[in-house]
């Protein structure tokens, strides 16, 4: 791990995004809540939540963080059959929190597929990334 000992602690923020793609049938059943395994969005909210926090322990050399806020939502008014799925996480520490952003979008993407294989097999997930960060000695950064 890097040494972050000597830095100061600062608000930090994360924001990360993925991009769930399925038939707009199925789209229809998660907005709905009656996909087969109940709410889908809900759950998978959880997921990512839970996951933000579990970071250190998946991701081998993150730092275990303070987490302030995690917050995970999506938005199904995009293109015909793609759900947005966006995290945004705070900390006031001494290093990042873009790792924690990047495990929760993606967490909560992987619920959302296991929640509606059953109705659709070929469900994907893409362009998982960081959109901005800020705080830290790096500042502001927006894709």
């Amino acid at each position: 791990m890097v040494d972050v000992s000597g830095k100061a602690e600062t608000a930090r923020v994360a924001v990360a995004r993925a991009v769930v793609k399925m038939k707009p049938a199925t789209l229809r059943a998660v907005r709905r809540g009656n996909a087969p395994k109940g709410d889908v969005l809900g759950v998978a909210r959880t997921a990512g939540i839970l996951a933000a926090k579990r970071t250190s322990e998946l991701i081998p050399l993150c730092h275990p963080l303070r987490l302030t806020r995690v917050d995970v939502r999506f938005d199904g008014r995009g293109r015909p059959g793609e759900l947005a799925v966006e995290a945004r996480v705070g900390t006031v520490d001494k290093t990042g929190v873009e790792m924690e952003a990047l495990t929760a979008v993606a967490v909560a993407a992987l619920t959302v597929y296991d929640m509606v294989k059953a109705l659709e097999k070929g469900v994907t997930i893409s362009r998982v990334q960081l959109v901005e960060k800020r705080g830290g000695k790096s500042g502001h950064w927006r894709r």
